[in-house]
């Protein structure tokens, strides 16, 4: 229970109960565990919970003075920060892993996701299938690339390109 106020405390998104059976509780957790570099399992192990208890909020990458998102790829997280620079919640995401896939239509691809700096320049409300599977309120960035709830959360990179977040936070990340 202290471990997950903790979690809740340095802005990483929690569930609505303490209980470790809460979606959004082991995702908090997977977030923290990749922050700090930790196995990716969603367990409260005694390590972990020593980690959790000593944190502190990790701080914005850029300074933009507007919320924004930013995804740390390297750390497979995504942080929404506010219009003070300030990091205000954390998920988990799961990102291109990097390997060939067949695109249909296009030929084979390498599932990366783009690094840089965009805007979300179109929103699909509800669920959307594309070619390479279906994604739940897509925010378009760049191209087919889009954050986007996906009902899969592995704790590593997985996707095609897409940034998926868990379907917890979808509604509200619209």
């Amino acid at each position: 229970v202290a471990a997950i106020a903790k979690l809740y405390e340095l802005h990483f998104w929690t569930g609505k109960s303490y209980s470790l059976k809460d979606d959004a509780n082991r995702q908090a957790i997977i977030a923290f565990q990749k922050l700090a570099g930790l196995s990716r399992n969603g367990k409260l192990t005694d390590s972990t919970v020593a980690r959790i208890m000593v944190a502190s909020v990790p701080k914005a990458h850029v300074n933009l003075n507007i919320q924004h998102l930013e995804v740390d790829l390297d750390h497979q997280v995504l942080f929404v920060v506010d219009s003070n620079d300030q990091v205000n919640r954390i998920l988990p995401v799961s990102t291109g892993n990097g390997k060939l896939f067949d695109y249909p239509g296009k030929g084979t691809e390498f599932a990366r996701t783009p690094r840089g700096d965009f805007k979300v320049y179109y929103k699909v409300t509800g669920w959307k299938k594309s070619q390479l599977g279906l994604m739940f309120n897509p925010m378009y960035f760049i191209g087919g690339f889009a954050v986007h709830g996906a009902n899969d959360m592995p704790p590593k990179p997985e996707s095609h390109g897409c940034i998926r977040i868990p379907m917890f936070a979808a509604e509200e990340m619209f």
